[in-house]
């Protein structure tokens, strides 16, 4: 019997605190090149994108610092787990990134690692660095959307009552 092929979206990992510390302008998805026990490894959920980066090198863009720890069962095929790893976009989409990432403050970050039709996919962002102002701004926006969350429902739950 043949498994029937995955479909949808199952994600790896997430890089939460991209979205934090920076201000997201722009997002791009875009495949992997990975070995078998990368992809293997990748299947059981395990990744960091934490420390994560992209450059861009000689019209190719690389994936730096991204954790994909050892595949268990692997031999001497394993790969290591911090090396860098090619990414696959468009012409097109590599010089927009080279040109924007260029700009003072900007960068390029990972965002999600996932897989969708059963192919590893990265979800990168062009994204300028937040001060630490805009932090704080970005955590007092988010608190007063749980407290109004938090009134709307008890007010909802008191008309029932």
């Amino acid at each position: 019997m043949t498994k029937a092929k995955d479909t949808g979206r199952k994600l790896v990992a997430q890089n939460k605190k991209a979205r934090h510390d920076y201000h997201i302008l722009d997002t791009y998805e875009c495949g992997l090149v990975l070995t078998g026990t990368e992809v293997k490894s990748l299947r059981q959920g395990r990744a960091s994108l934490a420390d994560g980066f992209v450059q861009i090198d000689g019209n190719e863009a690389w994936l730096h610092n991204v954790h994909v720890p050892e595949y268990a069962q692997g031999t001497w095929t394993n790969h290591s787990a911090r090396r860098k790893r090619k990414l696959l976009l468009h012409r097109a989409e590599i010089d927009k990134l080279e040109s924007k990432s260029q700009e003072t403050g900007h960068t390029i970050v990972p965002l999600a690692l996932y897989f969708k039709d059963g192919r590893a996919k990265v979800e990168i962002a062009l994204a300028k660095g937040k001060k630490e102002f805009d932090k704080r701004q970005t955590l007092r926006e988010k608190q007063d959307r749980r407290e109004t969350d938090r009134a709307v429902s008890a007010a909802r739950r008191r008309q029932r009552a």
